[in-house]
């Protein structure tokens, strides 16, 4: 593990706070929190940025009031039994999801450097994100025997993720540990209501125990970015509209419905289709682009530092997603005044979309509802000044504010239930 200077407070000092997240690789919860991390630094506060892997797409543009703090991997076995250890006379729990799975979670195999950065630098606070990593946050307390406020949020639908991976024994028994050490955080974060609500419900946490607490996604960089220069030459004036996604080539974002979308609509008018993103899909993407005769009108450009300046041009932005958290891109999309459209996945487009007043839902893996609404949109497109609006909604300073207070434990990190 890599340090950064004494791990005294002065009095005129406010304290150290830490962030755990897995590397600095283009991912939407890496981008949120960076921001996150780099917001409370700008407030005065020491940040460690504690990482898994330091060289990642972001890298060139860490925040400069941020230092990143490698953490040393060990074996998968040493994970395993560190783990054990932390989990005490409940050992027997962690058999099937943590010590027995062919292949454990990657987050376990820096418990024992998140452990030890803890009994050395001993920060009031730490923040971590996504349900293993935040088990591990907590399991690293627990080892180091300090008094750390641990904050965990998740970041995605817990029930839908666990059904997509029900094969795996560590997926599949996660609920479980949850409900059992999610307690003993000091606060738990979802990033809207939908996850909130899902994940009490499919971990049986108490009704109340997470709070819903948006992501700070637009932020004036944002803003200045949408209107730097694009010199795509398929936004030229007089090409047909552009067809926008943005996110991993993963099966989560469900590309090949937008794919076979797509080429419905284009046989009823000419349309262009750009997917920014990169991931284990795009082999099986550009097959299927080529059977449906649409290769020469789509393009997957991998990752882009500014997509920014693509969704400000494009005609219409597309979520084809079948589970979410809270998608930062449709919001950045709002933002930038893009018409859009989205899958009502669970969760967090309709509670963005306002229930498809500010943009067309249709059901999950439905191409045929896709289409039409790529093409509906393209002729009525909402207002983009009401979608800029919209965008604002989710500034950044009130959603880190948020953030913080729950670290330092300052306002309440519990929601009335029901709400």
């Amino acid at each position: 593990m890599e340090c950064m200077g004494s791990s005294e407070i002065g009095n005129d000092r406010k304290p150290r706070l830490a962030v755990f997240m897995p590397s600095l690789t283009g991912g939407g919860a890496e981008r949120v929190l960076l921001q996150v991390a780099s917001g409370i630094a700008e407030r005065g506060y020491e940040v460690d940025l504690l990482l898994s892997r330091v060289k990642g797409t972001h890298d060139e543009g860490l925040p400069s009031n941020l230092a990143p703090v490698r953490l040393a991997r060990c074996s998968e076995m040493r994970g395993r039994a560190m783990a054990a250890a932390a989990a005490g006379k409940a050992w027997p729990d962690l058999l099937k999801p943590v010590i027995l799975p062919a292949k454990s979670s990657w987050a376990l195999r820096y418990l024992p450097a998140l452990t030890g950065y803890l009994e050395e630098r001993r920060p009031v606070a730490m923040l971590s994100a996504n349900s293993w990593p935040n088990l591990v946050a907590l399991w690293a307390r627990r080892l180091a025997a300090v008094e750390t406020r641990i904050v965990v949020s998740e970041r995605i639908h817990l029930s839908e993720r666990v059904t997509q991976l029900n094969g795996k024994w560590r997926w599949r028994h996660l609920p479980g540990l949850i409900h059992v050490n999610y307690p003993e955080a000091d606060g738990i974060i979802a990033v809207s209501q939908g996850v909130a609500d899902d994940l009490m419900r499919a971990a049986d946490l108490a009704p109340g125990s997470a709070v819903a607490v948006q992501n700070p996604v637009v932020t004036p960089e944002l803003l200045a970015k949408a209107e730097e220069p694009n010199a795509d030459p398929w936004f030229a004036e007089g090409n047909p509209p552009v067809v926008l996604a943005v996110g991993r080539l993963h099966p989560q974002k469900d590309f090949p419905t937008l794919l076979r979308a797509f080429a419905r609509a284009r046989a009823v008018r000419p349309l262009r289709l750009i997917v920014l993103g990169e991931g284990a899909e795009r082999g099986r993407l550009e097959r299927l682009a080529g059977e449906l005769g649409i290769a020469e009108d789509v393009r997957l450009p991998g990752f882009v530092a500014n997509p920014f300046s693509y969704m400000s041009r494009a005609g219409v932005f597309v979520l084809s997603s079948a589970y979410e958290g809270l998608p930062g891109v449709l919001i950045q999309a709002l933002a930038c005044g893009c018409p859009s459209v989205s899958t009502d996945c669970p969760s967090g487009p309709a509670e963005i979309l306002e229930n498809g007043r500010l943009g067309a839902l249709v059901p999950v893996g439905d191409d045929r509802a896709l289409a039409d609404a790529i093409l509906h949109t393209l002729q009525s497109p909402v207002d983009r000044a009401l979608l800029r609006n919209k965008g604002l909604d989710f500034a950044a300073d009130p959603a880190i504010e948020r953030y913080l207070s729950i670290m330092l434990g300052t306002a309440p990190a519990r929601s009335r239930p029901g709400v």
